[in-house]
């Protein structure tokens, strides 16, 4: 999504206004009276009324007036696209930026992140949500000083403290400002004159000034004059409003605007539209044409009916690095539902859906060992939302339980290649938890076993770690499934190596390459097996066969175009490199090797390399710039677990940088610079990282006795050194 012009400073990511925000001036004027005086501001209201528009404007605003109050920025987290309650915190965390491996609650995180912050949050789309939602903003107000939270949804969040907005719609002006200018956009020329002047005021008088109504409408002038749309609307007033006495007017236009466009659409268009609401956020054509098609809808039918869905406004075009996308407004999409639940057919068309998104998962698996990675990932995150809601129709099933297994399982590369390894803690678990075992489906669960023991492991959880694996070892043993225990005693190995016991970690390590190569397989995790079995050796210093398995990894990574496995594979010979002394060689490998885990948010390989590349810093005679990268690198530990952060062999770079650049500078200016980089944002750290240091001047002279920056150097733990 395109970033909205913030002035330099402030960080943020509120959206680019795509079109001109029209009027109220007094609501915006009133939202900051009601921000000076709470911590807690929600603008409450019926849906499409304008809400959200008016909360990112008001919060616009104070990005670019209020750099003092709000200098960690202005954030906006949406979240109408989530519906599992328990990723309330999880999508606040993502919004914000967090990415986090360790097993604490996301609740948690977002509040140690905040607490010494000062910022605003605006919430949207809460309002399905409101309970989970209310109680993380009491808990995040309480124990964050520096939060204001900006809140748009169709009801407040009933909190100590909250003042409400209740946005009426737009004065009359301000409605017929809004009309002619989205008027004009659909129809090039378009202007208000003398001779339709009254009829716009009627037309936006029957809408009730409701900005989501008065944009339906302009989409109409394509095709009808002003005239036309009014009396069309008349008919669609009395069908729509004669049986539901007792209801709020603006409830009551707000159906007859969405009613009104539905009634315009031809019988496949409201077909169409009524499938297409089983989506949840962003999907692509293919999706829509082999979710909604079928006999009454024929494939080929697809793509014209959405371009007519566009042009109806009913359907939004966005531009995303998966490429192009369609999402419906959520309240466009809870009326087409409600037309799909009557037809009889949500439960076929949820099932659709489930499938495609099981396939997609499938499919991204298997091109993730490919030069497509990017895109893969951009892909899966893109689809995300969709994903979501495939996991959670796989799982309200228990008949299809094992289909939620398969699903997390397979999503292994995004849970652990792309910063996720919370969410994919949350997904494995609930699919392993109370699911009936289905022997038929056995591989399914084994899969799910492995890959929520690699999950945990990284997270530093053992526990569960150890538990889930042997579970998938011995069912692997029972049912003859020879790759699910060879991923069993991979993961294992990878536990050993986290947990220090390098001796065991070679052994398990060695076994399961043995048993990858017997069943066939190679893929990113087979490599990635090979680079853990280098790293364990490497930690105990045999360079010569941990230099020969990450250079075999090397070369087929380039040939295969796999890049993440590729990452610590570098990372390894930067390793072997800079013990061997050469440190020129550590930093050319460590800059590629931060530039790939960067892009795919591993937070897991980004802090090894960034502590291994401060410390080529400091051994390079740029102590000041080793401090910095080494204090930007040390609040990432805390999102990577408590497991890695305690592990002697890995923490060695850490502790080595920090007594050579210390022993250089003196403690006092070395805590001065770490402190400055942990004030650096990620993006900035990388930058600076991958810049190299720009210090001038001779390096200041070697403490008595140090080495030379040429000479090897021993990153061991000092009892493991020979």
């Amino acid at each position: 999504m395109r970033q909205r012009p913030i002035q330099q400073g402030t960080p943020g990511n509120l959206p680019s206004e795509l079109s001109g925000f029209v009027g109220r001036g007094a609501e915006l004027a009133e939202v900051a009276r009601l921000l000076d005086s709470s911590r807690l501001v929600t603008v409450t209201g019926v849906g499409g009324v304008g809400k959200s528009r008016l909360a990112l404007a008001a919060a616009g605003i104070a990005a670019d007036t209020g750099q003092e109050r709000y200098c960690d920025g202005v954030w906006l987290a949406e979240l109408s696209c989530v519906r599992d309650p328990a990723l309330v915190a999880v999508t606040l965390a993502e919004a914000l930026g967090l990415t986090d491996h360790t097993a604490r609650p996301p609740r948690t995180v977002l509040a140690e992140h905040l607490a010494g912050r000062r910022l605003l949050l605006v919430l949207d789309g809460f309002e399905h949500l409101v309970d989970e939602t209310a109680e993380l903003v009491r808990e995040l107000l309480r124990r964050c000083p520096g939060l204001r939270v900006l809140a748009a949804g169709r009801r407040p969040l009933a909190l100590d403290g909250e003042l409400a907005l209740p946005l009426a719609p737009p004065v009359p002006e301000e409605a017929m400002a809004l009309l002619a200018q989205r008027a004009a956009a659909a129809v090039p020329g378009f202007a208000v004159t003398a001779a339709n002047r009254a009829v716009l005021a009627e037309l936006c008088a029957r809408l009730d000034g409701i900005p989501l109504a008065l944009e339906l409408a302009a989409g109409r002038l394509r095709a009808l004059s002003p005239a036309q749309v009014l009396a069309r609307l008349e008919d669609r007033f009395a069908l729509l409003t004669g049986g539901a006495r007792g209801v709020l007017p603006r409830h009551r236009a707000l159906r007859t605007a969405i009613g009104w466009s539905h009634e315009l659409c031809t019988a496949r268009e409201r077909l169409l539209w009524a499938r297409l609401s089983v989506f949840a956020g962003p999907f692509d054509l293919d999706a829509a044409e082999y979710v909604c098609a079928g006999p009454d809808l024929p494939v080929d039918c697809v793509l014209d009916l959405v371009d007519e869905l566009l042009a109806q406004s009913l359907l939004v075009r966005e531009e995303t690095s998966a490429g192009v996308r369609y999402r419906m407004l959520e309240t466009v999409r809870m009326y087409g539902a409600g037309w799909l639940e009557s037809l009889g057919d949500a439960g076929r068309l949820r099932r659709r859906h489930r499938d495609w998104y099981l396939g997609l998962a499938t499919w991204c698996e298997l091109d993730w060992f490919s030069p497509r990675q990017e895109e893969v990932a951009a892909l899966v995150e893109a689809a995300l939302p969709n994903l979501r809601l495939a996991l959670e129709c796989c799982l309200d099933d228990p008949e299809e339980a094992h289909l939620g297994q398969y699903l997390a399982g397979t999503l292994w590369f995004f849970w652990a290649g792309c910063g996720r390894l919370s969410e994919g803690r949350h997904w494995l678990d609930r699919s392993l938890e109370n699911a009936p075992v289905q022997p038929e489906h056995a591989g399914a669960r084994l899969k799910a076993l492995w890959v929520l023991g690699y999950v945990a492991a990284l997270q530093g959880d053992p526990v569960a770690a150890m538990s889930a694996l042997y579970e998938c070892r011995d069912g692997a043993a029972q049912t003859g499934n020879a790759v699910a225990a060879a991923y069993a005693v991979h993961r294992l190995g990878c536990l050993a190596l986290v947990s220090d016991d390098m001796p065991r970690a070679a052994e398990l390590l060695g076994a399961a390459l043995e048993r990858y190569r017997k069943a066939g397989e190679l893929n990113s995790n087979v490599l990635m097996c090979q680079v853990e079995l280098a790293m364990a050796l490497a930690f105990q210093g045999e360079a010569a066969g941990a230099l020969a398995l990450c250079e075999e990894v090397r070369d087929i990574c380039e040939e295969r175009g796999e890049r993440w496995t590729k990452a610590y594979a570098l990372y390894v010979l930067a390793y072997a490199a800079l013990e061997a002394g050469g440190t020129a060689e550590a930093r050319r490998l460590l800059t590629e090797c931060v530039t790939i885990n960067h892009a795919f948010r591993d937070l897991v390989g980004l802090v090894l390399a960034l502590e291994l590349l401060a410390l080529v810093t400091a051994l390079e005679g740029h102590p000041a710039e080793a401090a910095v990268l080494q204090g930007g690198a040390e609040p990432m530990w805390d999102g990577v677990g408590l497991q890695l952060f305690g592990s002697g062999y890995f923490n060695a770079p850490r502790l080595r940088c920090r007594e050579r650049a210390g022993e250089l500078l003196g403690a006092e200016r070395y805590a001065s610079c770490a402190e400055h980089g942990r004030t650096l944002p990620a993006q900035a750290l990388v930058e600076r990282a991958l810049r190299g240091p720009l210090e001038t001047g001779n390096p200041p002279a070697p403490p008595r006795g140090n080495r030379r920056a040429d000479q090897p150097v021993r990153l061991r733990p000092l009892d493991q050194r020979a």
